[in-house]
């Protein structure tokens, strides 16, 4: 739960590379909305990066893709932060 403990930390920008993820079922999409919502309650951003197409088209069928800000370059992704 790395990304839980940058939330508990106090990291307000975190950026996710999703590179090695093929798949993400109900609970991780559930954490993902969870650390999005406890970081955006605190001031603070989470964007993705390099999704997979199955995991993309499942946060497009889950209207998720209108919630998350999605990179497929890093650089353009950490530029992105306020």
């Amino acid at each position: 739960d790395t990304f839980q403990d940058l939330i508990t930390r106090g990291q307000k920008k975190v950026l996710l590379n999703l590179a090695d993820v093929n798949y993400i079922d109900s609970s991780g999409l559930g954490a993902l909305v969870s650390g999005f919502t406890t970081l955006t309650n605190q001031q603070g951003q989470l964007k993705l990066l390099n999704l997979a197409k199955k995991v993309q088209d499942l946060l497009q069928i889950t209207k998720l893709l209108t919630v998350f800000e999605v990179y497929e370059d890093e650089k353009a992704a950490l530029k992105s932060f306020r």
